[in-house]
């Protein structure tokens, strides 16, 4: 089959909410800003491996990134290990390396910075796990997860092991490997010092608290199909991208969900039109801008694109920027996550 041709494919010039979209290519060596017309205005050359390259723009203007590292867990999947921070010219100003930090790490407000990591479990915490796939851990280990946080010199200032909690209650999808407990892959800070986390291969979505280290709220439920970039919006709800990956056979696509955290109801969606429009087994997220509208990142197919309450697709963009793929052993123009930045925000300082 051939792909759509890429670059710029839809742009309601009136209804698209203006600004420059930040993205990487999953093990990609660049980092782009493209203008609404799909045009690069800036962009970095990372030094050494991509990883799954999430990125941000800090408050102070330099570029925010994971990247990988070789050494590490047999793990391919959402592989990290070095945590970089560059100014606008692409020099190296921080980094912090931790072998067993994947998928997601965050610049917080103080300074300090947020992550993932793996958790090796000995004998008796991979015991207590249920579910999956019998026989199907990592040589005969099961790897949980643990949040860590970090100041600017790489102390450890908080940290929060899934193994502590409960983890009975919580059973791998039957039909996922048993070499990881959780795959998380999401990791958003909250304003009281506690996190938003979302594990992938349990259905779940859940709220820890800082002082105790508590799961406080939680949704843990087979309609979130293997999610991924759970966070609240502006207005108190919850948005988050549900795969549709190992979901109900009566529903395997992908939607974006907005959910109501007191009733766990969802208040509104995005569906693809048809439904099998719309799909990415893995990566993924959506960000809610402040016109209103929702700029998605189908991860899967390298496609960003901004829809309205409607569901309207007023802004799309194909990611022609591949890049090699170890776990698939090809080409990829996947993306992890996208967020778009309005033209005055403080983190450009006006250079684009």
């Amino acid at each position: 089959m051939k792909m759509p041709e890429p670059g710029l494919r839809t742009y309601d010039r009136e209804r698209a909410t203006p600004g420059y979209t930040l993205f990487s290519p999953v093990r990609g060596d660049r980092v782009y800003l493209i203008d609404m017309e799909g045009n690069p205005v800036h962009e970095w050359a990372l030094q050494g491996l991509g990883g799954t390259n999430r990125c941000e723009i800090t408050a102070d203007g330099t570029l925010f990134v994971a990247q990988a590292t070789l050494d590490g867990p047999p793990l391919l999947a959402g592989k990290g290990g070095l945590i970089r921070e560059y100014d606008w010219d692409g020099n190296i100003v921080w980094e912090h390396y931790d072998e067993n930090q994947h998928h997601d790490a965050r610049r917080l407000a103080n300074g300090n910075t947020l992550y993932i990591a793996w958790d090796p479990f000995d004998e008796a915490t991979a015991a207590r796990v249920k579910g999956g796939l019998p026989g199907t851990e990592k040589d005969g280990i099961v790897y949980g997860d643990l949040v860590r946080e970090i100041d600017p010199a790489g102390e450890t200032v908080w940290e929060w092991r899934i193994r502590d909690a409960e983890i009975e209650r919580y059973p791998i999808c039957g039909i996922c490997q048993r070499e990881e407990f959780g795959h998380a892959n999401t990791c958003s800070p909250l304003p009281d010092g506690g996190v938003m986390l979302s594990f992938r291969v349990l259905n779940l979505i859940c709220i820890v608290e800082r002082g105790t280290g508590r799961i406080v709220w939680e949704m843990c439920d087979p309609v979130l199909a293997h999610q991924h970039d759970c966070h609240f919006i502006d207005n108190g709800n919850i948005l988050v991208f549900a795969n549709g990956f190992h979901g109900r056979t009566d529903d395997m696509f992908s939607h974006v969900f907005e959910i109501d955290p007191a009733t766990k109801e969802i208040v509104w969606r995005y569906d693809g039109a048809p439904p099998q429009s719309f799909f990415s087994a893995n990566i993924s997220g959506a960000q809610r801008l402040r016109s209103g509208n929702t700029l998605i990142c189908e991860g899967a197919r390298g496609c960003l694109f901004e829809v309205t309450p409607d569901g309207e697709t007023v802004w799309e963009y194909l990611s022609p920027y591949t890049a090699y793929s170890r776990l698939l052993e090809t080409e990829l123009n996947w993306i992890f996550r996208a967020y778009r930045y309005p033209p005055d925000a403080p983190q450009l300082r006006g250079r684009v």
